[in-house]
């Protein structure tokens, strides 16, 4: 059976290391105030609600999606074979039939490797783009936390992280986000002097790639 693949490359959550992005501020200076304070924030939404994750994810859908309408299209060639073999499955000789077979078993093979080769292509690609903007995000999030009093943040993201309750206003989600868009350098790069920050995209979950 051919496996049925779809790329949507979004940034998927990979494996980065964001363990500053737990512990928030650093120790405090002798005599000055304990941090008391706890947030949370959903890394995986952050990294792609950033101006910069929006447009490296827009980038990797338009660079796969040639290979994604290709093996589209081979996925419907098979179709067609399984179709025109189910429907002459009783007026073909039993030489044509194992030929179709036979035909069907080496498109779907190829098609399978294929896939796989391109997924595992894909999978690398959001990795490093997902790894470079994480570690912009910590280092804007370890700022937020210090500037603000913040003792522990928390990655709600994370499933080693289980937050049962968190009372509203202690999610910083939107804030780093806001943070990072207005201090990275495309977005320097491409606002007028004097322009005001862009507003912070609405946090969503990435498209799942299906296996």
């Amino acid at each position: 059976m051919t496996k049925n693949y779809f790329f949507y490359p979004a940034l998927a959550l990979c494996a980065v290391t964001l363990a500053h992005a737990q512990t928030g501020a650093a120790a405090p200076t002798p005599g000055g105030p304990v941090p008391n304070k706890v947030g949370i924030i959903h890394i995986q939404n952050a990294i792609i609600s950033t101006k910069d994750g929006q447009k490296a994810a827009n980038e990797l859908q338009t660079k796969f999606a040639p290979k994604k309408a290709e093996l589209e299209k081979k996925q419907s060639t098979i179709a067609q074979l399984q179709d025109q073999l189910r429907k002459g499955s009783n007026t073909m000789s039993e030489d044509a039939k194992q030929k179709l077979v036979r035909e069907i078993d080496q498109n779907t093979k190829s098609l399978n490797r294929e896939t796989e080769d391109a997924q595992a292509e894909l999978d690398q690609e959001q990795n490093r783009i997902y790894a470079e903007l994480g570690q912009r995000i910590v280092a804007v999030l370890e700022r937020y936390g210090k500037e603000n009093g913040y003792a522990v943040i928390l990655d709600v993201s994370s499933p080693q992280t289980p937050v049962m309750y968190a009372a509203n206003g202690t999610d910083i989600t939107q804030d780093i986000i806001a943070l990072y868009d207005k201090n990275s350098p495309s977005s320097a790069a491409s606002s007028p002097p004097g322009a005001a920050p862009p507003a912070a995209a609405k946090p969503a979950a990435p498209p799942a790639v299906k296996k």
